[in-house]
């Protein structure tokens, strides 16, 4: 697979590094690199597009802001590539206007918007799939008893975040493993924003923190702590679904609140973040963060 790159700042170098730290430098075909003090609107960005530019298959733009992100369709135009990834880190960077503007102008190009990039998993296109079973959603392979013995990253950040947390996870008491993982994500010199985004409600931070954990979860087997609903009080029949209307997860497209056939909530704690949103949103009362032991299926 060929990569051409769009990057920006010290994140956008800081992805192109991991990725060429983990065996990907022979894929990368081409970059072009853009200040960071571009203006957020450019009338016209043709003249940010790169003059020569290579065959590639996969356009990934990072740490771009605003208007810039317009050049996108017209590089895979000329590069010939049919697939692109354009992370999401602020509500500031990619307005949704914006990401609706970029997609129309690109029709027969396939193009996710991860939100936070951390979030990206494989969606039915060979080039993104390719790079998302290496780079995204992180997954974890940790072996223990009381105490975290191993951890091995199977899937990590782009930006490299994931191979530091779990260093810092070994020996660790396995109850307290979610919660040490997003404190060493807070440390690490993360991109995402801690301003809410009005599409999720939530903050880009609070959504790479929330994928981290559950990598956390998935390797171990049980979560600590989620929400929990009350079946004798939840009857979505009477009420408009706010858990699931509101919930971050749920609106960047997890599974995190489903419906019964019963017409009960529930909500899976290998990917509740505990944000407390559903539970301030519920007008039943019907759910509760709660403290324990809950072991995760499969």
């Amino acid at each position: 697979m060929k990569i051409y790159l769009l990057i920006s700042g010290k994140y956008g170098s800081r992805v192109v590094n991991n990725l060429a730290e983990h065996g990907m430098a022979s894929n990368i075909v081409g970059m072009e690199e853009y200040p960071e003090d571009l203006p957020h609107f450019i009338d016209d960005f043709s003249q940010h597009i790169p003059q020569s530019l290579p065959p590639a298959d996969l356009i990934l733009a990072v740490g771009l802001s605003g208007d810039i992100n317009m050049v996108v369709p017209e590089v895979a135009r000329k590069t010939g590539a049919k697939s692109a990834i354009i992370p999401i880190y602020s509500p500031e960077q990619m307005p949704p206007g914006l990401q609706q503007e970029i997609t129309e102008s690109a029709p027969d190009v396939r193009i996710v918007f991860p939100k936070p990039f951390c979030s990206l998993e494989p969606v039915g296109d060979a080039p993104i799939d390719e790079f998302a079973l290496r780079f995204g959603k992180p997954v974890l392979y940790i072996k223990s008893d009381k105490f975290i013995k191993k951890v091995k990253v199977l899937r990590g950040a782009p930006c490299g975040s994931t191979d530091y947390i779990a260093k810092g996870l070994w020996s660790l008491p396995v109850d307290d493993a979610e919660l040490n993982a997003t404190q060493k994500l807070h440390n690490y010199p993360c991109n995402a924003s801690t301003d809410t985004d009005p599409a999720v409600g939530d903050t880009s931070m609070h959504l790479a923190s929330y994928q981290i954990k559950e990598a956390v979860k998935r390797g171990l087997g049980f979560a600590v702590k989620s929400a929990v609903v009350d079946d004798e009080i939840c009857d979505t029949a009477k009420c408009q679904e706010e858990c699931l209307k509101t919930c971050p997860q749920v609106r960047i497209g997890l599974d995190t609140i489903t419906i019964s056939n019963e017409e009960k909530a529930i909500i899976d704690p290998a990917t509740c973040g505990y944000c407390e949103i559903c539970v301030k949103e519920c007008p039943q009362n019907a759910i509760e963060i709660q403290n324990g032991r809950f072991e995760l299926e499969g």
